[in-house]
């Protein structure tokens, strides 16, 4: 099964004694337990919106994570703030080692796989040294058409870095937040928002021909949302769900576009349920 590289994601290593509890109490999701599965984090302000996000899994006793490479400076910082005399060890490991995507576990020497615990079909994120993915495929592209054509979003390709919170992006649908664990950094408006009667703001699924990272999603001239990554005819976007009535009469630079809920979701537009949604 070919492995393609993850270009724009950096590889963070964290170990120590203390780095369980320092992870836990900083991100949003339950950390793995076990070495099969990779779950879905965030980083939050104490505003609550998401700074950081990706994939976090255990490996010989250490939790690898990766993060958008054009964050990971700011992370690096931030983690090494709350860090303070925690006896962990934070290292940015993008020297050595890189990150990639496969539809399928691959057996690979030396690699570490994880499962994608968001759905799934979301295959598995590889990490391997550089020089083991000398045969990984330049072709980053196929793992964005699978999340997209799912409607999991990514930062960096679908929303920026303080821009949305982790319901906007339906971290709480996809095991991304631990609502069983106490405080971390941005818990109370996580929780405030979790018991809101509706969430305006979810991703979806939009079919097009063509369009750009942050293309406004317009319904009868007004905005209803902007969309991220477009691949093989599709794009996640994230829009006011109350706000649209009939998903098959949305624009993006005048091209009519339709929109779809995830099948994953238990949401739907104008505050209806999704009567499609998967079990």
């Amino acid at each position: 099964m070919t492995v393609f590289k993850r270009k724009a994601r950096r590889v963070f290593k964290i170990a120590g004694p203390d780095a369980q509890t320092l992870l836990r109490d900083v991100f949003t999701a339950k950390m793995p337990e076990n070495e099969t599965g990779a779950n879905w984090w965030a980083l939050l302000s104490p505003q609550g919106k998401v700074q950081a996000e990706g994939l976090i899994g255990l490996h010989q006793g250490a939790f690898w994570l990766d993060v958008s490479h054009d964050i990971a400076t700011k992370f690096s910082r931030r983690m090494g703030m709350y860090k303070l005399r925690a006896n962990a060890t934070i290292e940015d490991m993008s020297e050595t080692h890189q990150a990639g995507w496969s539809g399928a576990n691959c057996d690979l020497k030396g690699a570490i796989s994880h499962k994608d615990t968001r759905h799934p079909d979301m295959g598995f994120r590889i990490i391997s040294t550089n020089a083991d993915t000398t045969g990984w495929s330049e072709r980053e592209n196929k793992a964005h058409a699978n999340r997209v054509k799912l409607g999991i979003c990514e930062l960096g390709h679908d929303f920026q870095s303080d821009a949305v919170f982790p319901h906007d992006i339906a971290m709480d649908l996809l095991e991304g937040i631990d609502f069983a664990k106490g405080c971390y950094v941005g818990q109370e408006v996580v929780s405030r928002m979790r018991h809101r009667a509706n969430i305006r703001r979810r991703p979806v699924i939009i079919k097009l021909e063509r369009g750009n990272i942050g293309d406004e999603v317009m319904l009868g001239g007004k905005t209803v949302g902007t969309i991220g990554t477009v691949e093989d005819g599709h794009g996640v976007a994230i829009v006011r769900l109350d706000k649209i009535s009939d998903p098959n009469q949305l624009e993006i630079n005048g091209q009519n576009v339709v929109a779809q809920i995830p099948p994953w979701a238990d949401y739907g537009f104008a505050g209806a349920p999704n009567p499609d949604k998967q079990v």
